[in-house]
């Protein structure tokens, strides 16, 4: 079984190796929670959770400094969204904030299966706002250490 579509491998390539690694390990923890539960739009979700950072072009240092920023304005989506509707570093910090929602749209528009595009959008979202089973996402939660 391939785990992840044409699409999805394209996705897969764009991401940084340190993310690829995180994402690695996310899906080997999630297919030992799951055991028989775990499909392929399942463990594509773990590997591709993250997608979106792609998007910000951030190094190591740009990434603490956006987690830090999201903090400093208590991750307030109104800052955020017109931190992205800026130029140069400040557009990437907001872009990178916004990972969840691009990885979605990326997936999405790769053809993902519906469940792989949701955890994406949802991976930092409280549980009451999930979409999947919850047995499903609590392990894809679980298993994500970030």
């Amino acid at each position: 079984m391939s785990l992840l579509l044409p699409e999805e491998q394209r996705l897969w390539a764009m991401m940084r190796r340190s993310d690829r690694r995180h994402a690695a390990a996310v899906a080997r923890r999630v297919a030992a929670a799951l055991g028989q539960d775990t499909t392929r739009p399942v463990l594509a979700a773990a590997l591709l959770h993250d997608v979106g950072k792609t998007q910000a072009r951030l190094g190591t240092y740009g990434r603490v400094i956006a987690t830090l920023s999201a903090a400093a304005v208590g991750h307030d989506p109104a800052v955020i969204e017109a931190w992205a509707q800026t130029r140069g570093f400040t557009r990437q910090v907001g872009l990178y904030l916004q990972h969840p929602r691009l990885g979605g749209d990326l997936l999405g528009m790769a053809g993902s299966d519906p469940l792989t595009e949701a955890w994406a959008r949802e991976h930092h979202s409280p549980p009451k706002s999930w979409t999947l089973p919850r047995h499903i996402a609590q392990a894809l939660k679980d298993a994500d250490d970030d």
